[in-house]
C-alpha cells in the first residue's frame, strides 16, 4: 500500500466518521467499513490470489480502495455495485484519487440485478456490505456465481448480528461452506465454499 493510497484512506475514514456522527437516518450515512474489517478482507483477497472480486455496497468507495489495491497485487479486477448515483460519482472520484481506478469497475445498479447477470462459477470472492435483509434473496445466485473454494465476506456480522442471522443460517445448514465469525471492526462473517455437490 503506497503513501498516496494510505493518505486517501485516512482522509476518507476521518471524513466518513465526521459525516455519519450527527446523522440519525442510517440511509443518509456513508456507513463505511471499518479499517480493520477492510484490511481483513483485503488480506483474504491476497491470500487466496483472488482475481475476480465482487463487492455489493460501494458507498463512497472507501472499502473498494482497499480491495482494488489487493486485486492490483493479484492481477485481478474488482467490480463494486452501488444503487445511489451520487455515491457512484463519489466512489469513482475517490478511486481515482487513490490511484486504483484502473483496477475497478464501479457499477450503478442493484446487487440482485448484477448477480443475475454474473456468469456461474466466475467469482473468487464476494463482499456483502449493503442492505442486510436482501442477503437471503441474493442467496441462490451467490451460490451459483462463486467458484469452488470461493469466499463470501459479510460485514456488520457482530454489530447487526440479528439482521445477519437468517443469512448465516443459510450458509451453515447444508455444510457446503466453512463458516467463521471474525470479531474485527463491526464483525466479518466469512464462508468458504468447500463443497459443490450438496443438493440445492
Amino acid at each position: 500500500m503506497d503513501d498516496r493510497l494510505t493518505r486517501v484512506l485516512d482522509d476518507l475514514h476521518r471524513e466518513g466518521r465526521a459525516h455519519d456522527g450527527p446523522l440519525t437516518d442510517r440511509l443518509l450515512r456513508l456507513r463505511n467499513m471499518t479499517p480493520d474489517a477492510a484490511r481483513l478482507i483485503a488480506t483474504l483477497i491476497r491470500a487466496g490470489r483472488a482475481t475476480s472480486v465482487l463487492e455489493i455496497g460501494t458507498s463512497n468507495g472507501y472499502s473498494a480502495i482497499w480491495f482494488a489495491d489487493a486485486v492490483r497485487d493479484t492481477g485481478g479486477r474488482l467490480t463494486t455495485v452501488e444503487l445511489d448515483a451520487d455515491r457512484v460519482t463519489a466512489a469513482r472520484a475517490n478511486l481515482a484519487r487513490a490511484g486504483v481506478a484502473a483496477h475497478v469497475d464501479v457499477v450503478h445498479g442493484d446487487g440482485a440485478d448484477v448477480l443475475a447477470g454474473t456468469p456461474d462459477a466466475s467469482v473468487d470472492l464476494i463482499v456483502l456490505d449493503a442492505e442486510r435483509p436482501a442477503y437471503t434473496d441474493y442467496w441462490p445466485r451467490l451460490r451459483c456465481v462463486l467458484k469452488p473454494y470461493g469466499v463470501l465476506a459479510v460485514d456488520n456480522a457482530v454489530s447487526h448480528r440479528e439482521q445477519v442471522a437468517a443469512f448465516r443460517e443459510l450458509l451453515t445448514e447444508r455444510h457446503e461452506f466453512a463458516v467463521a465469525l471474525h470479531e474485527v471492526g463491526d464483525g466479518v462473517l466469512t464462508a468458504v465454499r468447500v463443497r459443490t455437490d450438496r443438493p440445492t
